[in-house]
């Protein structure tokens, strides 16, 4: 059986810097990404904020979407998020709650 796979944006404030990742454990990758776990991009610019993330049934179609999305103008990514967040709300809570 495939294992899960999740797609998500993390952005710094609305309309600020923007990450898009993969993951097969969305609530402990958010988690190191808001707690700084690793040095790199997220850290360096403190992008934290969970705006929007896709749940998959195997971690390689995630991964694909997560290829396409990398392509993607900023002003696509944008639209995304909007459509779904438009106010950029913290999605992370809602994840653990």
């Amino acid at each position: 059986m495939d294992k899960q796979g999740y797609t998500y944006i993390l952005a710094s404030k609305k309309h600020g810097t923007l990450y898009v990742g993969v993951t097969s454990d969305l609530v402990k990758r958010v988690w190191e990404h808001k707690e700084d776990h690793a040095d790199g991009f997220t850290k360096k610019y403190g992008v934290h904020a969970l705006v929007h993330f896709e749940a998959f049934d195997d971690i390689n179609s995630a991964i694909e979407r997560e290829k396409q999305l990398k392509r993607w103008h900023r002003q696509w990514k944008i639209n995304l998020i909007e459509e779904h967040n438009p106010d950029w709300k913290d999605l992370y809570p809602s994840l653990t709650a």
